[in-house]
Formats: C-alpha cells, sequence, structure tokens
C-alpha cells in the first residue's frame, strides 16, 4: 500500500511540473507588470504604460482557444504523455524570451515583439496544458477520489505563487527599488529559466495512462474535430463554470501586488506577503474541496460559492478600499481565496467529467481556454480600467460578481438532467 501510495504522489508531481512552470511565469509578470511596463512599453503616463503590459498579458490568453483545439487533438490521438512534453517545450522558449530580451531603450519596437511574441507562444502552450494535466490525474485516479487527484492541477499554481513571493520579497529587501525597476526584476524569471531542464527531465518518465491506453479506438484529428462541433453546447457551458475561476484566481494572485501597490498604495512587501499567504490558503483549501466534492457531489459545492461570491465580493472589496492596510487586505484576500478555492476544488473535475471521453482533453482545453481568453486572462486590464472609468478602488469586485453569475448559470444547465451519464457519475459521489 504504502508502495502505490507513494507511487501515485510521485505522478502527480511529474505530470503538475510543468503546470507549476506555466503558472510561475504568469504570475512573475503580473507582479512585475510596473516593471515590464517601464522597460519595454514607455508611454507618457502610468496608467496607459501599465495598461498596455496588462493587455499584452491578455493577449497571450486570446491564443489559448488555438492551443486547445491543435494540441488538444494532438494529445487525444497521440497520448497524454507526449502532449504534456510538447507543452512544457513550448512554455519554457516564452519563459526564455521575456528574461533575456533586452529593452525598450536597446533595441526600440523589436523588443516588444519579442515579448508579445513569447506570451503568444506560452498561450498557446496553456492552452492545453491545463486540461491535459486535469484528463492525466482524472484519469490516474483511484474509485471514488477524483475530485482530489484533479485538485492537485490547481493546487500545483498555488506553490508557485508562493515561490514567486518569496521571490519578490527577497528582491525588495535585498536591493534598491531603482534596481529592482532596472534588471533585478528579471531574476526571477531566470530562475524560471533554470528550473526547465529539470522539469523535463522529469515529465518525460511519465507513463501513458491505463484509461488511454486501454481504448481500442483513439479518434482522428478530423474526427476530434467534428466532435467539438456536434458538442459546441457544452463547451459554451464548460467555459462559463470556468469564468468564475479564472476570474478569481487572476484577481487574487496575479492582480494583488500591482492592486495592493498601484491603489490600496500598501508597500511592496506587504503585498507580496499577503500574496504568499493566499498561495497557502489557496494550496489547503483546494484538495480539501476537491475531496469534498468526492463526497457530497460537485453541484452543491458550485451552487454553494457561486451565490457567496455573488453576495460578497463587492461588499468584501468596498469595506477593504475604506482605509486600506495589511490585515484588511490579508483578511479580505482569504475570503476571496476560500471562495476560489472551494469553487474551483468542484469545477475542474466536474469539466473533465462532462466532457466526451474521445475528446476529453480538446473538450476540457477548449472550454478552459475560451474563458482565460475572454474572462480571466484580461482581469487584471478589466480591473485597471474599471477603477479608472468608474472612480471606485472596490469595482473589480463587480466584475468578480459577473464571472460568479456565469458559473451559476452554468452549473445550473449542465446539471439540469441526472440522466446525463458523466453528470450523473459526477453527482453521485
Amino acid at each position: 500500500m504504502t508502495t502505490a501510495s507513494s507511487s501515485k504522489l510521485g505522478t502527480v508531481i511529474r505530470v503538475t511540473s510543468g503546470n507549476f512552470l506555466e503558472m510561475f511565469d504568469f504570475f512573475l509578470f503580473g507582479f512585475y507588470a510596473s516593471q515590464i511596463a517601464h522597460t519595454f512599453f514607455p508611454g507618457g503616463n502610468a496608467f496607459s504604460s501599465l495598461m498596455f503590459t496588462f493587455v499584452t498579458f491578455g493577449v497571450g490568453f486570446l491564443m489559448r482557444p488555438l492551443g486547445a483545439i491543435v494540441l488538444g487533438a494532438y494529445i487525444d490521438r497521440v497520448g497524454r504523455r507526449k502532449g504534456l512534453i510538447v507543452t512544457i517545450t513550448l512554455m519554457a522558449t516564452g519563459t526564455i524570451l521575456l528574461a533575456f530580451t533586452p529593452g525598450y531603450a536597446s533595441i526600440g519596437i523589436a523588443a516588444q515583439l519579442l515579448v508579445i511574441a513569447g506570451r503568444l507562444v506560452q498561450g498557446f502552450s496553456a492552452g492545453v496544458e491545463l486540461g491535459g494535466v486535469s484528463v492525466y490525474l482524472s484519469e490516474m485516479a483511484t474509485l471514488g477520489h477524483k475530485g482530489f487527484y484533479v485538485s492537485w492541477q490547481s493546487a500545483s499554481q498555488q506553490v508557485a505563487i508562493i515561490l514567486a513571493a518569496i521571490l519578490g520579497y527577497w528582491l525588495h529587501v535585498s536591493f534598491a527599488p531603482a534596481t529592482v525597476d532596472g534588471w533585478a526584476w528579471r531574476i526571477p524569471f531566470f530562475v524560471g529559466c533554470f528550473i526547465v531542464p529539470f522539469i523535463y527531465v522529469i515529465r518525460r518518465s511519465l507513463q501513458e495512462t491505463e484509461d488511454f491506453l486501454a481504448r481500442t479506438h483513439h479518434p482522428s484529428t478530423s474526427e476530434i474535430f467534428r466532435s467539438m462541433v456536434d458538442n459546441w453546447g457544452l463547451i459554451i457551458a464548460g467555459m462559463m463554470l470556468v469564468a468564475m475561476t479564472t476570474v478569481s484566481f487572476y484577481l487574487i494572485t496575479v492582480y494583488t501586488p500591482t492592486f495592493g501597490r498601484e491603489v490600496l498604495k500598501l508597500s511592496v512587501t506587504d503585498t507580496l506577503a499577503v500574496t504568499f499567504c493566499v498561495g497557502l490558503s489557496n494550496f489547503f483549501w483546494l484538495p480539501v474541496m476537491g475531496a469534498l466534492s468526492d463526497k457530497i457531489g460537485r453541484k452543491k459545492l458550485l451552487v454553494t460559492f457561486t451565490l457567496l461570491t455573488i453576495l460578497t465580493s463587492c461588499p468584501v472589496l468596498a469595506w477593504l478600499v475604506t482605509g486600506p492596510s495589511f490585515p484588511k487586505l490579508l483578511a479580505a484576500e482569504f475570503w476571496l481565496s476560500l471562495l476560489y478555492a472551494s469553487y474551483n476544488g468542484a469545477m475542474v473535475v466536474a469539466l473533465t467529467e462532462v466532457m466526451p471521453v474521445d475528446v476529453r482533453t480538446a473538450g476540457f482545453s477548449l472550454a478552459y481556454s475560451l474563458a482565460t481568453a475572454l474572462f480571466g486572462g484580461f482581469t487584471p486590464a478589466i480591473a485597471t480600467g474599471l477603477i479608472h472609468v468608474t472612480a471606485n478602488k472596490a469595482a473589480p469586485g463587480m466584475w468578480m460578481s459577473f464571472a460568479a453569475i456565469c458559473g451559476l448559470a452554468a452549473t445550473l444547465f449542465l446539471y439540469r438532467r441526472q440522466t446525463a451519464p458523466a453528470v450523473a457519475e459526477a453527482t453521485a459521489r
């Protein structure tokens, strides 16, 4: 039993390692948005420069649907293991470009084009990374524990948050602010580059899932595309299901350092400390709620926490911006973390269950990628824009509430019939 448990743990670590790298780089981009704006997108004022940076951050998400379709079909056709090796290679390319590209002052517009190209390559890869990892975990899970196993896809992202926050804190206590703004912000990206070879080696040691090997028919690319067209309604519903996750996730992680520093006027160390604590909170709640969804069903958690988000996200942020402080930011973020992790612990596994088995990776990835492209990826830009337009520092809460409404509507639609095999399986847990 111990050997089997150790083997499962090792597999979970290997399969989620690439997911860690992907999120590590994405978080760094958000954490150092101000420095990236100054280095690559100098503008007439701080708002326009920061907005251009966040739009560039969001542009990578526009490539996700294409990556989901192309790479998702590839993984469903040739296997989970081979596809996950391809995604880590593409993700590493984007990390290297951002780490080593000279600034606008050195090479002009070429710097901006290289950074955007790196984001596009990463977005293409990320379009299927989350889906590939989630499907692999669901197919290796023991009976009755899918929610717990699949939750580690999201939990691995929290490790990336924690490491990024630690590195950020170290930078700001070790270097003068001008040094961090000038070049030291690149150090965490260099760390990501050094991690790449290690992750590549351990991911190559993955075995193909028994579920995939047991199938007698592996659909062709044209069959996969045709199935996705036939199930377009399911994919749109899946996209709305993910909207709540992706908006709340990027709001409480990637956007927090900028929100705390630029909007609430708190110190860099305070905002990074809060981000670190949010990562720990998410890391705890995700597997707990994933396991709970195995016991009581996915629908109960999805409905409960979308309703709580709709009712509380705006009041919590309104309370925060009235006399902002480190304790208030920490308390607000802990509450939003509970909402996000509790919903996501049930949502990711639910999405793997409602997708047809032959296009599980492509369908999951396309739904997830559409949500990140249309909702989550532009969350930092939308939050920044809402605050600017409304002059209300709590305005990002409206965006989070809207995403929760989408999640609630999708939940009620997907679970409207108990006769659907995948949904019946989910609700029976």
